[in-house]
């Protein structure tokens, strides 16, 4: 049914059906005809309305391009099983689409062809879901980051909806070919650390101790809860959150450790002493205490080993053996291994958390808690 301009009759189709404000009503009408004349047909406007996307439908194809194929055309076409293709698309945290619609792009069945490659490589199905899972949950937080920030770059008091469609749209199209590029080099990099990390640990195999290794004191602190925490906030307030915890911990740390790296929810730090980094690893919980309730709290693990110095980074099995450390330590406290403690004994009050198997260590690793020497009162 059209109207005399040549649109849709979109009152009649029932796109303002829900719409009872004038105002509202005249700015939908205006961004469906928008909509409209970039070439969307009623279908997909229809589509889009049901899901509540009307205003990044131009947006949505600047990524994605134009819904051509079913899913078994996807199947078909690349040459992956369509069982496999549905795993893997509910791995990645995406809606898998009735096997007649067409809803799928040019971007799916390139996917579909590179999950061919993987199949040919040797990976089994269950290796693949697991994969892509791990990077789906990643990439999803980072890909809701960027559309939060786009939406504040290009948001204006007053904009109507046609407006606003069509400056994300301009927005996206100019962001587009950068992404790419920047999600490449830094899997890259976090692949390059990765293969670091596994030649030290076979030099380390091989020869007892990797060139260039030094005696470290090693801790991470990470936020207790953090991966909960992001369900319930947005992207954006949850990267302030991480972002708040490098703050701190700079605050506390006395020249003597060093802040090597964050890594998502925590941060990694390096001394040559054991009784600095244990301080600081107290004192920085001290420092989470008083940002708050609403700030989750932190843990601390130390190891003292060998670990090489490289890049700016720091590996080896000391590393490894803090990283696992703090996994086992209580929210709010200091777990350190028996070297750490035997490195600070005098400094701080040290009690026994047992002794516990850790992932590639062949016997248990006695563990300690420290905390601060109580002054006598004067």
């Amino acid at each position: 049914m059209r109207a005399g301009d040549d649109h849709p009759d979109f009152a009649a189709e029932g796109f303002l059906d829900a719409i009872s404000d004038d105002e509202a009503r005249a700015q939908r009408l205006e961004l469906l005809r928008w909509l409209h004349d970039e070439g969307f047909a009623l279908e997909e406007l229809h589509r889009a309305d049901r899901r509540g996307v009307l205003i990044f439908l131009a947006a949505e194809r600047e990524v994605g391009g134009e819904p051509r194929y079913t899913h078994r055309q996807i199947a078909e076409q690349s040459g992956v099983d369509l069982e496999l293709l549905v795993r893997l698309r509910r791995a990645q945290g995406f809606p898998v689409p009735p096997e007649a619609a067409v809803e799928l792009t040019q971007v799916d069945l390139d996917a579909a062809r590179i999950s061919r490659e993987w199949v040919r490589l040797g990976l089994t199905p269950e290796q693949m879901v697991q994969t892509s899972r791990a990077i789906g949950s990643g990439l999803s937080q980072a890909a809701e980051a960027m559309r939060s920030v786009l939406m504040e770059v290009v948001v204006e008091p007053g904009s109507t909806e046609r407006q606003l469609a069509e400056s994300y749209t301009e927005a996206v199209h100019e962001v587009m070919p950068l992404v790419g590029p920047m999600v490449v080099q830094m899997v890259t990099q976090h692949l390059r650390n990765m293969v670091q990390t596994e030649v030290v640990g076979a030099l380390e195999l091989a020869a007892g101790r990797p060139p260039g290794a030094l005696d470290l004191n090693v801790a991470f602190a990470d936020l207790v809860g953090f991966t909960r925490l992001g369900e319930e906030i947005p992207p954006e307030e949850l990267g302030a959150v991480a972002e708040r915890l490098v703050d701190l911990a700079a605050d506390v740390l006395p020249p003597s450790v060093r802040l090597v790296k964050t890594i998502g929810d925590a941060v990694m730090l390096t001394s040559l002493q054991s009784e600095p980094i244990v301080a600081s690893g107290l004192a920085l919980i001290d420092a989470v205490e008083q940002a708050g309730e609403a700030f989750p709290q932190v843990r601390v693990g130390v190891a003292h080993g060998a670990a090489v110095p490289r890049g700016g980074d720091v590996y080896g099995r000391a590393v490894n053996l803090a990283s696992r450390v703090t996994a086992i330590a209580r929210a709010g406290s200091v777990l350190a291994t028996r070297e750490v403690r035997d490195g600070a004994r005098d400094a701080f009050r040290w009690s026994s958390a047992g002794a516990r198997r850790i992932k590639g260590l062949p016997d248990p690793v006695p563990l300690y808690r420290a905390r601060r020497v109580e002054t006598p009162a004067a």
